[in-house]
C-alpha cells in the first residue's frame, strides 16, 4: 500500500494547549481535573472535568465566534497542526485536501441555549442565532470552510472511537488515491447532556480517574481535540517537507456484546489488533508501546488488562485519560498526536491516577516514566456497542 506520513499534529486539552505540553504535566504529574462551572449540572453538584481554558480557542478564526465550542477546539488544533507541517492556510489552495474528523456531541449541542428561550415564558420569541449555529457547526464543515478546502469532508460519528475512524478514514483516502493531504482527528466539547448521560450510566468518579487502579471507580470527561496532517509521499516529495512519522495501519471490529460494554475477553479488540499484526510493520515485535483506552471504568480497563497479557505480554503500555479525562470523539486524534511524540521521543509518560495496580487484572500500565524501543505504536479506542478500533504509528 501507498506510504501515507504524518507532517503535523495539533492537541488541546484540559492539561496542555498542546501535544508537548500535554504530555509535560503527565510526565510531572501536574494535570488535574477541576469542577466543572459552565453549565449547572442536574443532580446538584459540580462534576470533576478535564475543561480546556475557553481562552485557547477564543480566537480559533476571524470568524470563530459563530461556531460552537467543538468546532471552535477543531478549528483551533487543525491551525496548530498546519503551522506545525509549515503549511499556511493558502498553501492549500487548489490542492486535493479532504477533511475528516470524528466527535460524538459535535453541533448537536448547541440548540440547548434555544430551547431554553423557547420554554421561557418572559421571552416572547427564542433567537434563531442558536439553530444557525448547529447549521453551520459541523466540524469537519467548518475546518473545510475556514480553510476553503473543496476536497472531500466527512464527521464522523462513530461514539468514543470517531477521532480514531477518521483518522482511519484519512489514510483510505489517501492510499486509494482520492486525497494528497487529508486534516484528520477528532473533537468534542463538554455539555450538560454528555455530563448528565454518563452520570445516569454510574460511571462517573466524583474524584481523579485512576484508571487500572484497584479502586478505580468511573472516569472523568474531559474536551478537546486533536489532529494530524496526513499526507501522500508525493505531497511529501512535492514540498520537500519533513515527515514526523508515518500512519501504517488502522482496523477496527465490533464484538456486539452489549450496548456500552465490550466482551469481556475483548473479542472485538483482538479481531481489531490482530488485522493489524497481518502487516509485517505491525508485527508484535516490532511494537513499541500500545496506547490503551483505559478509560478507569470496571469493565473496560479489565478488558484491555486481558487483552494486553494475552497478544502482547511483553509491551508496555499506558493511558492518558487520567491526565486529560475521557474527551470521547476526541480521544482518538488527541492520543494519535500524543503517540507521535511518545515514539520520537523514546518514551512513554506514567498513567496518571494509577497508584494501586489492580491485581484481577493480568497487565499493568508503566507507574513511571518509560523507556521504549521497537518502531510501531498502537493507539486503541474502544466504543459503546462493542466496536474496537486501532491506529498503528511507526518511525520514518
Amino acid at each position: 500500500m501507498p506510504s501515507v506520513f504524518i507532517t503535523g499534529t495539533g492537541c488541546i486539552t484540559g492539561s496542555g494547549s498542546t501535544s508537548q505540553s500535554t504530555l509535560t504535566a503527565m510526565y510531572e504529574g501536574t494535570a488535574d481535573p477541576s469542577p466543572f462551572v459552565r453549565h449547572k449540572m442536574d443532580w446538584g453538584k459540580e462534576a470533576l472535568v478535564f475543561a480546556v481554558d475557553e481562552a485557547l480557542f477564543e480566537n480559533a478564526s476571524g470568524q470563530a465566534k459563530q461556531y460552537g465550542l467543538t468546532a471552535r477546539l477543531a478549528l483551533t488544533a487543525t491551525l496548530q497542526a498546519l503551522e506545525d507541517a509549515g503549511i499556511s492556510p493558502a498553501d492549500l489552495k487548489g490542492k486535493r485536501v479532504g477533511v475528516a474528523m470524528g466527535t460524538t456531541v459535535g453541533c448537536s449541542m448547541n440548540h440547548i441555549d434555544f430551547y431554553g428561550e423557547y420554554r421561557n415564558p418572559d421571552i416572547a420569541l427564542p433567537s434563531m442565532e442558536h439553530l444557525r449555529c448547529v447549521l453551520r457547526s459541523n466540524p469537519a464543515e467548518a475546518i473545510a470552510r475556514e480553510l476553503e478546502i473543496v476536497g472531500p469532508t466527512q464527521s464522523v460519528v462513530n461514539a468514543c472511537a470517531s477521532g480514531t475512524d477518521a483518522i482511519g478514514v484519512g489514510l483510505q483516502w489517501i492510499q486509494s488515491g482520492m486525497c494528497d493531504m487529508v486534516i484528520a482527528g477528532g473533537c468534542d466539547a463538554l455539555s450538560r447532556v454528555t455530563l448528565n448521560g454518563f452520570n445516569s450510566l454510574m460511571v462517573m468518579d466524583n474524584e481523579r480517574s485512576k484508571p487500572f487502579d484497584v479502586n478505580r471507580k468511573g472516569l472523568n470527561l474531559g474536551e478537546g481535540a486533536g489532529v494530524l496532517v496526513l499526507e501522500s509521499e508525493p505531497a511529501v516529495l512535492q514540498r520537500k517537507a519533513t515527515a514526523i512519522a508515518r500512519l501504517t495501519g488502522y482496523a477496527t471490529a465490533c464484538d456486539a456484546h452489549h450496548l456500552t460494554a465490550p466482551h469481556p475477553q475483548g473479542r472485538g479488540l483482538i479481531r481489531a489488533m490482530k488485522q493489524l499484526f497481518a502487516y509485517p510493520e505491525c508485527a508484535p515485535e516490532n511494537i513499541s508501546f500500545v496506547n490503551v483506552h483505559g478509560t478507569g471504568t470496571k469493565d473496560n480497563d479489565s478488558v484491555e488488562g486481558y487483552v494486553m497479557h494475552e497478544l502482547l505480554p511483553h509491551v508496555p503500555f499506558f493511558s492518558a485519560k487520567g491526565a486529560t479525562g475521557h474527551t470521547l470523539g476526541a480521544a482518538g486524534g488527541i492520543e494519535a498526536a500524543l503517540c507521535v511524540h511518545c515514539l520520537n521521543q523514546g518514551s512513554i509518560p506514567p498513567s496518571t491516577g494509577l497508584t494501586t495496580p489492580d491485581p484481577a487484572i493480568p497487565a499493568t500500565p508503566v507507574l513511571e516514566a518509560t523507556s521504549v524501543t521497537g518502531t510501531t505504536a498502537l493507539s486503541t479506542s474502544l466504543a459503546f456497542g462493542g466496536i474496537a478500533s486501532v491506529l498503528a504509528i511507526s518511525h520514518l
